[in-house]
């Protein structure tokens, strides 16, 4: 199948290099304003899509090529998911990340400081939930509540827990892990939909044809 970007059309710009000074010197270049968005009754529908988790070091390509046996589909792997940035939305790999710990923590022993504290969860002696966990909240949080039960308040100090720089960071890379694809037996559909929404449609004074713009040469009005 054909990668996203030979069905993106062009677009012939004004040529901004230093050898294009005449009037009339065009440059075509993919439109990459020109993109696709999987339909909202697919999208919110999940009974279209499977749940997925990124092992290791794989990129979409990868991913591609594991579910649909084809890593030029690695563009539905990203748009399936609204991800727009694969350095910052897509996890990182591990030396990757290191590097970023690095960089926005300085050293090791910064990296392992303490970045917040969350409450366990707790439950009174009914088994009732009364504290979900992983609330952020200071260092000497304290809980009070009345207990039926025992009838008198109850007072429990220090159910927290540590979370460092460390761990903070790897719960943010850890969650980008769960996406969601497009079950393979719908991927003609949206190879339809795609094959609708990229062409140019007549209309437009910029038209060419069904894969070309022509952009106007604003040099033509100074």
């Amino acid at each position: 199948m054909a990668s996203y970007f030979r069905q993106v059309p062009d677009f012939n710009y004004v040529n901004r290099d230093s050898d294009g000074k005449g009037i009339g010197d065009y440059q075509i270049v993919k439109n990459l304003f020109k993109r696709v968005k999987i339909r909202q009754d697919i999208l919110q529908n999940l009974a279209y899509f499977t749940q997925y988790k990124i092992q290791g070091d794989d990129r979409p390509d990868n991913v591609a090529f594991e579910i649909y046996d084809d890593e030029t589909l690695d563009w539905l792997v990203l748009l399936s998911n609204n991800i727009l940035n694969v350095q910052s939305e897509w996890p990182l790999t591990q030396a990757a990340f290191n590097d970023f710990l690095m960089k926005k923590y300085g050293d090791s022993e910064k990296i392992n400081n303490i970045h917040h504290y969350e409450t366990r969860e707790l439950k009174n002696d009914s088994g009732e939930i009364i504290v979900r966990k992983g609330m952020i909240v200071p260092k000497n949080y304290k809980l009070e509540y009345f207990d039926i039960q025992r009838n008198q308040y109850v007072v429990r100090n220090n159910e927290v827990d540590v979370v460092t720089n460390y761990t903070y960071e790897v719960r943010k890379e850890e969650k980008k892990r769960n996406i969601y694809l497009i079950k393979d037996t719908y991927l003609e559909l949206i190879l339809e939909d795609v094959n609708k929404l990229m062409p140019y449609k007549k209309g437009s004074a910029q038209y060419v044809s069904r894969t070309l713009k022509k952009g106007d040469d604003i040099r033509l009005f100074n």
